[in-house]
C-alpha cells in the first residue's frame, strides 16, 4: 500500500527523504530522485490507473494527489455529491504509487477560498469555461499549488480533459515552472465511452445513450478524411450522430487548433481537435478526438 499523507509539511518531508535516499542509492528505478506527480480528484477508475502506470514507467517516486478541489466547482455543480472513495482509491494504487497526498480543503486553503488565483485567460472562458465560469481558474490554481508543494519533475495528465491539458501546459510555459507535462491518451470502455468518474451517475439508459459522444467523434474523424470534406463536414457528421440520440443534449461541439485552442477557420486543413460536451440526463460529459482535416 502507498503511504498516505494529509499535510503539506509531511508530504514535503516524505519527498525530501525519498529524493535523498534515491540519490544515495543511485537507484535505476528513481534516477536522481525524480518525482512524478499524478493529480486527481479521486474516485479512481481504469483511466486514472493508466496515468499512474505511465508515471510508474517513467521511473522515480510516484506521488498521486487525491483532492476534490472546491475552487473548480461553480454554484449548483456537484461538489457535495462528487464521489469520495479514498480507502478504495488507495487500495487500487498498491504497487503503482509510492505516496498518496490526500489533504483536506482546510489544508490546501487555510484561509478559506483562496483570493490569489491563476487566471486561465481568454481560452479559459471558452467551451468548458463558458459552461462552467471560473472552473479553469480554480483548476490552474490548485495545480500550481500542487506543483509548488510537490515540486515534481514530471506531471501526468489525461488527453480526455484536452482543454485542461492545454491550459496547464501554457501555465507551465508562461510561468517558467520546472515541471514537464506528460499526456496519456484517453482511456475508453470497449464500446468507446471515455472513462470518467461522472459515468457512475449514469443509469442504464443513460449509459447506453452516452456512447453516442464517442460515435460522433469517430464520425467526425472519418469526415475529416473524406472528399469533399472540411470543417463544416466534420461538424455536420458529428452533430448528425448526436442528434440521433434524444437522451443526449448537446452543450458544445467545436473544432479547435491544437496549438492555440481557438476555433479553426472554415478553410482549415491539418491537425485539429474536436471537442464535445453534452448532458445525459443530469450528468454532464465531455470528450474529444485529435483529427487531421484533409
Amino acid at each position: 500500500m502507498p503511504d498516505v499523507v494529509t499535510t503539506i509539511p509531511e508530504l514535503r518531508a516524505r519527498i525530501a527523504t525519498a529524493r535523498r535516499d534515491a540519490a544515495l542509492e543511485g537507484s535505476a528505478d528513481a534516477p536522481s530522485g525524480r518525482v512524478v506527480l499524478v493529480p486527481t480528484m479521486g474516485a479512481l477508475h481504469d483511466g486514472h490507473l493508466q496515468l499512474v502506470s505511465h508515471a510508474r514507467d517513467l521511473g522515480g517516486i510516484v506521488v498521486v494527489s487525491i483532492f476534490v478541489n472546491p475552487l473548480q466547482f461553480g454554484p449548483g455543480e456537484d461538489l457535495d455529491r462528487y464521489p469520495r472513495t479514498l480507502d478504495a482509491d488507495v487500495a487500487r494504487l498498491t504497487g503503482l504509487a509510492d505516496v498518496v497526498f490526500a489533504p483536506t480543503p482546510a489544508e490546501m486553503y487555510p484561509n478559506g477560498a483562496s483570493e490569489t488565483r491563476v487566471s486561465a485567460g481568454a481560452v479559459g472562458s471558452l467551451y468548458e469555461g463558458a459552461s462552467r465560469p471560473g472552473h479553469f481558474d480554480g483548476m490552474l490554481t490548485v495545480v500550481a499549488k500542487l506543483f509548488n508543494i510537490v515540486a515534481p519533475d514530471v506531471a501526468v495528465f489525461g488527453q480526455k480533459d484536452a482543454q485542461q491539458v492545454h491550459l496547464v501546459g501554457r501555465m507551465v510555459d508562461e510561468l517558467n515552472i520546472a515541471t514537464s507535462i506528460a499526456v496519456v491518451d484517453t482511456v475508453r470502455e470497449q464500446d468507446g465511452l471515455a472513462l470518467s468518474s461522472r459515468n457512475a451517475y449514469l443509469d442504464p439508459a443513460g449509459r447506453a445513450a452516452a456512447v453516442v459522444l464517442s460515435q460522433a467523434l469517430a464520425a467526425a474523424a472519418e469526415a475529416a478524411t473524406a472528399t469533399p470534406g472540411g470543417v463544416d463536414a466534420v461538424l455536420a457528421a458529428a452533430r448528425e450522430r448526436i442528434d440521433s440520440e434524444p437522451a443526449v443534449k448537446l452543450d458544445y461541439l467545436v473544432v479547435v487548433d491544437p496549438d492555440s485552442f481557438l476555433a479553426v477557420a472554415e478553410d482549415h486543413h491539418g491537425p485539429a481537435v474536436v471537442l464535445v460536451a453534452a448532458r445525459v440526463g443530469t450528468t454532464r460529459l465531455i470528450d474529444n478526438e485529435r483529427i487531421s482535416i484533409h
